[in-house]
């Protein structure tokens, strides 16, 4: 047993503030009163919202609650001071920005790139004190980010080179392009606060679109230190950045109307009430990563050793906080046992600790009242048969909650239906393919499943069951998000639209075709427009 988790010991978890390694320490709060409108860094005057670490600290033998600044309460009237700014930058798509060549707006993005790597260490102490997230996955959130601006550029250069050309048909001559969809409003998750907001805020920008982009509830201040590289690296207007408080800011924006596109990751419940406010909701726009509750199947001839070790990542990676996380595994009756024995033996090795420690796996969690809402969980599921399997399962401290691996769980149990978020893992034992079958058909939502068996005969017939339920099947590994080059989407209530390097391009975008007969005359003035450059949108410029 992990010493952390001997009997009294759970409460030596949090540190001494003079043992935190120099390197890691925040020593003072960060007092954050700008905001980026229109190309200016303005100063807040009024009230902030104070920013609170899930780290609690021993200083003088007492535990407090490590607080790391604060940010601006901005209201309605600044966020329509932002979207006013992104209006007039987009200008009906005759801004500067929606009209710059594809070469221009890409090497707006690669300054931003540059001037973005320079704030990595920054970023990433930010995102270990904000969310609890590891060092080492802190760091892998930041290159991954980066590496996926990079392959945006490249997608996008390729994306260009295959529309410069004409194309005829049927007596015309055509060029399709991609163009802008207009004014973008772009919300991200505390669980990937950079990452997953990125994701839909490049892609937005390096299309042409206008930004109004709010910071995720926590992960907050570790978008400050880019603040000058959105300010310096795009005109004035495409890029606007404003805090506060959801229902003040975000409501006011859509009940404008000038959203046209809407990128949000979240929960269904936030993107539906948040799209009603839009008086025209047939003119917005909706890129939508949602809820998830992944199943795993782990059938009678899986591979235990391999379905054990993906099933353990897969539901405690990062504190199960993450949308594509396994939320329940549906284990067949007849290894129950010895996959339960193997998996407990597997959770006891994760060491929980601080985010800077070396091989730390389980870490605070950030979100104010979660471990209170797990507790609730479990104790519905022990109320309607369920155990905790697992030695010191559920153990809480503060905004520490140890793993809890229930057994039996079904369908009298919050857990089996609401996805938990966090380090709480259903265990549902099955007999029949069909119950595993019904369980996915049957959720409101569809991301993703995972199947671990080595009959193919019996992974094929579970496979095309799920085909038209989830976005994604896996077969014999955890579900995930990753590589960035694949679709990712969902269906029901899990996503609305589809994200990859390549598709973001697209749900950003709008194809636009210019079209002429094919006779000599238009043929002459199409070459006189791309030969004297008269168009913009007209071009059969290569981009190497």
């Amino acid at each position: 047993m992990n010493e952390l988790m001997t009997p009294g010991l759970l409460q030596s978890i949090f540190p001494d503030e003079n043992a935190i390694p120099e390197n890691y320490r925040l020593d003072q709060p960060v007092e954050q009163r700008e905001y980026l409108i229109d190309g200016e860094l303005r100063t807040w005057t009024g009230p902030l919202n104070p920013v609170l670490s899930p780290v609690f600290v021993r200083k003088e033998g007492e535990l407090t609650q490590k607080i790391l600044g604060s940010t601006p309460l901005l209201t309605s009237k600044e966020s329509l001071e932002a979207l006013d700014a992104a209006v007039r930058a987009y200008d009906l798509g005759h801004g500067m920005w929606p009209t710059l060549s594809v070469t221009e707006r890409i090497e707006h993005v690669e300054r931003f790139l540059k001037d973005m790597r320079s704030k990595r260490d920054e970023v990433v102490r930010l995102l270990m004190w904000e969310i609890g997230k590891t060092l080492k996955d802190s760091e892998k959130e930041f290159d991954r980010t980066c590496d996926y601006i990079s392959d945006t550029i490249k997608a996008y250069k390729e994306l260009d080179r295959n529309s410069a050309k004409l194309i005829e048909d049927q007596g015309f001559m055509a060029q399709i392009r991609r163009v802008p969809l207009g004014v973008s409003l772009c919300m991200g998750p505390y669980n990937y606060p950079l990452n997953e907001t990125f994701t839909t805020l490049i892609p937005a920008l390096i299309m042409g679109n206008t930004v109004v982009f709010k910071p995720a509830k926590y992960g907050v201040l570790l978008v400050r230190p880019l603040l000058e590289a959105f300010r310096t690296n795009f005109p004035a207007g495409v890029i606007n950045i404003i805090y506060g408080r959801g229902r003040e800011t975000v409501g006011a924006l859509m009940e404008s109307g000038k959203i046209d596109v809407f990128a949000f990751i979240g929960t269904n419940k936030g993107a539906n009430d948040l799209k009603r406010l839009h008086p025209k909701p047939h003119r917005l726009k909706a890129i939508l990563g949602l809820d998830a509750k992944n199943p795993a199947i782990v059938l009678p001839d899986a591979d235990l050793n391999n379905a054990v070790a993906e099933c353990i990542t897969g539901s405690l990676s990062f504190n199960g906080q993450r949308c594509t996380a396994l939320k329940i595994l549906l284990v067949h009756k007849s290894i129950l046992d010895e996959f339960i024995a193997r998996f407990n033996d597997g959770v006891k090795k994760l060491r929980p600790g601080m985010p800077w420690e070396n091989g730390v796996s389980l870490t605070p969690l950030p979100e104010p009242g979660k471990v209170e809402y797990l507790q609730g969980l479990v104790d519905d599921a022990k109320a309607h048969g369920a155990t905790i399997v697992n030695e010191n399962g559920g153990e809480r401290f503060q905004t520490f909650f140890y793993p809890a691996v229930l057994c039996p769980v079904n369908e009298k149990m919050r857990l089996y239906y609401e996805e938990q978020f966090g380090p709480v893992v259903p265990i549902v034992p099955f007999e029949d393919d069909e119950e595993a079958i019904r369980y996915v058909v049957n959720s409101n939502y569809g991301q993703q499943v995972s199947i671990f068996g080595e009959d193919s005969k019996r992974v094929a017939r579970l496979m095309d069951a799920f085909v038209n339920q989830v976005g994604r099947i896996n077969l014999n590994t955890q579900s995930q998000r990753g590589p960035d080059t694949f679709p990712f989407n969902g269906r029901k209530d899990s996503a609305e639209g589809t994200l990859s390097v390549s598709d973001a391009l697209r749900v950003f975008s709008i194809r636009t075709l210019v079209a002429t007969r094919d006779n000599e005359s238009n043929k002459q003035m199409l070459a006189r427009i791309i030969r004297n450059r008269e168009s913009a949108f007209l071009s059969t410029d290569y981009i190497l």
